[in-house]
Order: C-alpha cells, then sequence, then structure tokens
C-alpha cells in the first residue's frame, strides 16, 4: 500500500476537497490533543483547543509553504492557541495532574527513580513537571515527549536555537530540583550513587 503524504492531501484540500481534511485531522488528533492536555492540563479545555486548533488550521491551509513539516505547523498553531487559552483563563487553571505520563524519556532524572515502582515514578515526575513554569513544562515535553527536533521546537515557539537550549537546560534543572526536593533525600543519596 502506498503511502499518500500531507502535501497529497492539503493539494486537495485547497482545490476544493474538504472531505481531504479528515485524514489529517485523524492523523494528528492524538498530538494535538496531548499538547493541549499537558499544557492546559484540563480535558474539557484541550478538547476545545483541539478543535479550534483544526479551525484555524483549516482557514489558515493556504498560509501553509511547506518549509517546515505539516505536523510542526500544527503543533506550533495548537502551542499558540494553548498560550492565548492560558492568558484567558490563568485564574481556572491548577496543579491537577497530567493522565498517563511516560516518564521514561526524561533521563536525567531516571537513575534517581531506578528502583521506585513505576506508578509511584509516574506520579513524582508528574508532579514534578506540574511545578515547573508553563514555558519550561512545554519545552521539555516537545523535546522529550513529542521528540521534537530543537529546529522544530524553534519553529514552534519563535525563539532562537540558542534560547530554545538555554530553556531546555534551565527546565532540566529545574526538573531535577523538583525531583529532589520531592523525593526522600534517602532514595537519592542510594540510587544516585548507582
Amino acid at each position: 500500500m502506498t503511502i499518500i503524504n500531507d502535501q497529497t492531501y492539503i493539494d486537495k484540500i485547497l482545490k476544493g476537497d474538504a472531505n481531504a481534511y479528515a485524514f489529517l485531522v485523524e492523523k494528528y488528533k492524538v498530538m494535538v490533543f496531548s499538547l493541549a492536555l499537558k499544557m492546559v492540563k484540563s480535558r474539557e479545555e484541550a478538547e476545545e483547543i483541539s478543535q479550534d486548533t483544526f479551525i484555524k488550521a483549516y482557514k489558515n491551509l493556504s498560509k501553509f509553504k511547506g518549509e517546515s513539516k505539516f505536523s510542526t505547523w500544527l503543533y506550533k498553531i495548537t502551542y499558540r492557541t494553548c498560550l492565548d487559552s492560558l492568558k484567558r483563563n490563568k485564574e481556572r487553571y491548577n496543579t491537577d495532574a497530567i493522565d498517563e505520563v511516560t516518564i521514561n524519556r526524561i533521563q536525567s532524572t531516571d537513575s534517581i527513580l531506578e528502583g521506585i515502582e513505576r506508578k509511584e515514578r509516574a506520579q513524582v515526575i508528574n508532579s514534578c513537571l506540574l511545578s515547573l513554569p508553563e514555558e519550561e513544562r512545554s519545552i521539555l515535553w516537545m523535546f522529550y515527549f513529542e521528540e521534537l527536533s530543537l529546529k522544530e521546537i524553534v519553529e514552534v515557539t519563535d525563539f532562537s536555537e540558542a534560547n530554545v537550549k538555554v530553556k531546555l537546560h534551565r527546565a532540566r534543572k529545574s526538573l531535577l530540583n523538583i525531583v529532589e526536593k520531592k523525593v526522600e533525600p534517602e532514595l537519592i543519596n542510594h540510587y544516585g550513587r548507582k
């Protein structure tokens, strides 16, 4: 079976085939929803942001020039829609738990947390991630969980590459400091030596 790339569907949509957009929505709905949920921490709000993102992307599809991957362009729209929502609803957001955070990619904290049950590790990392400022949390999320490259994060955030590197470095350090404060010092000493 031949895999049709995103540009083929984009071309169909731009020629008037609105049904072709369903393919792109289906392909990227999990990515968009995951980012929204990680940023706003509310399933209901994440669903609204996802819908808004796909509407904005559809309306602005003619502006997509193919200079980056479609997924990066869509990720940028999602990111900005989340930031807008956070600004509008700042007082609504709290530190509710993020659903099912996969912590195995955060290598800098993995050695400290070795030996702790997987569920407990997920709860600790989840809590620690939520303690980070939204910008640091989203950059860590993009890099480790969504596996975006530095170049893609630059495109999404409009920060310079040097700025993204600095923010990523600071976010890692902040996360490690938070983990160290939340995890029993004996566990850190024990697992930190291994």
